[in-house]
């Protein structure tokens, strides 16, 4: 269907999902970008921390082109900024990695204005990843501007909160342990998901009064926000694959923008988009 660009890290499945994703893409390695992500202190098959020494970002790489089965990665992120480890040192660690062919482009996620800022003076960033979608609008108070003038891409992740923009996310909705859903506010509070629920609904009519999936709705915007504005949804499914893909396709009126950003308006979201632990974890500096 033209996917080229694939998102990947090694603390997913803690190596796992980056053994998957190899095995699939190696018969196509050059006709696609992988990206992937360090920064995890990852000890007996498990997640203790955040990590970012030189040395554990190098350590790191060798085993995530082993599991990608490749000779280099297209774009290698910060997975989370570790506040032990100056930026600077990180970002020059990686411009190592760029100057030895094992990485071509270095990314930031979940990172601030300023530390993009620091990193890309050592090393130029070509990316940063960040949650944005019409229920999480935080990345418009600054981060995207800066994208702007300094010719960096935006990779957005959860562009559709998490599945709660598809509109299938009823208001007495449930989730399993392993669901990441099953931690976080947004969803777990009943008051949380009963007043988000308007916004939900707001874009489901929207989309049935165009004849569109509310996902592709949902992608749409986001894509119209700014030309360098690549989204990363998920799924588990091929038919929401081929529908999600489709967005790009979408053909709105300004009016029809104009009508989105009203809903915006009108539907305010409630609750904290992470637990506290997660949250401890995003970079605020």
């Amino acid at each position: 269907m033209g996917q080229t660009f694939f998102d990947t890290s090694e603390v997913y499945a803690i190596g796992s999902n980056e053994e998957l994703v190899g095995e699939a893409l190696a018969p196509v390695r050059n006709q696609v970008k992988i990206a992937t992500k360090f920064g995890w202190d990852i000890q007996d098959g498990k997640c203790i921390g955040l990590d970012s020494r030189p040395e554990t970002i190098r350590k790191a790489v060798d085993a995530s082109l082993k599991r990608l089965r490749t000779d280099h990665i297209d774009l290698y992120y910060q997975h989370r900024v570790d506040p032990k480890v100056p930026i600077e040192e990180v970002a020059g660690t990686v411009a190592g990695l760029i100057k030895e062919g094992k990485v071509l482009h270095f990314g930031l996620s979940e990172a601030s204005v300023n530390t993009v800022r620091k990193a890309h003076a050592v090393c130029p960033v070509t990316a940063v990843q960040s949650e944005y979608s019409m229920w999480y609008r935080e990345p418009e108070k600054g981060m995207l501007e800066l994208c702007k003038g300094l010719g960096i891409g935006f990779v957005p992740f959860s562009p559709l909160g998490k599945g709660f923009l598809t509109g299938t996310v009823k208001k007495d909705a449930t989730f399993a342990d392993n669901d990441i859903r099953h931690s976080i506010p947004r969803f777990m509070e009943q008051e949380n998901m009963e007043h988000n629920q308007a916004l939900a609904e707001a874009v489901r009519q929207f989309a049935v009064e165009h004849r569109l999936a509310p996902a592709q709705v949902a992608l749409a915007w986001l894509l119209h926000q700014k030309p360098f504005i690549v989204p990363i949804p998920g799924t588990k499914s091929e038919t929401r694959l081929q529908e999600n893909m489709s967005a790009a396709y979408v053909e709105l009126t300004d009016a029809d923008y104009k009508k989105l950003d009203e809903i915006l308006k009108e539907h305010t979201v409630i609750g904290a988009r992470y637990s506290e632990a997660t949250e401890s974890m995003t970079d605020r500096s």
